[in-house]
């Protein structure tokens, strides 16, 4: 699924333009939904677009790290300006949506993208 679809399906506002047109035709092959960037550095395969209601920094770095494609912020959250000067030095498209975690999730489950979490065996389904 594209970006764009993703942001679509979110009812999105994306947050840094300048990066989201370089990347808005990006192949996502998956979502994660967590708020607990531990779990995104372990059990989140790269090329993921996470979905988290957790709104400082570390999501930021954290999103570099595990090379998830894109960040969209749930409940209406939006990053501090420094949170998206971060994501658009790093290229990540950041995208805010009123959805709730369980809606959007099931959302994008329902168009066809698939989990790329683990399970609490570590194992990916």
């Amino acid at each position: 699924m594209k970006l764009s679809e993703i942001v679509e399906h979110a009812k999105g506002e994306v947050l840094n333009p300048s990066v989201y047109s370089e990347y808005s035709d990006r192949e996502i092959i998956g979502g994660c939904g967590a708020d607990l960037m531990s779990d995104v550095l372990t059990g989140v395969k790269p090329g993921a677009v996470l979905l988290t209601g957790l709104c400082n920094p570390q999501v930021i770095r954290t999103a570099e790290m595990a090379d998830v494609y894109a960040v969209v912020f749930l409940r209406g959250k939006k990053p501090t300006r420094e949170m998206i000067e971060l994501a658009t030095q790093k290229n990540i498209p950041l995208v805010s949506s009123e959805m709730g975690m369980f809606q959007l999730s099931g959302r994008l489950c329902k168009a066809g993208l698939h989990s790329l979490e683990s399970n609490w065996k570590g194992i990916h389904e």
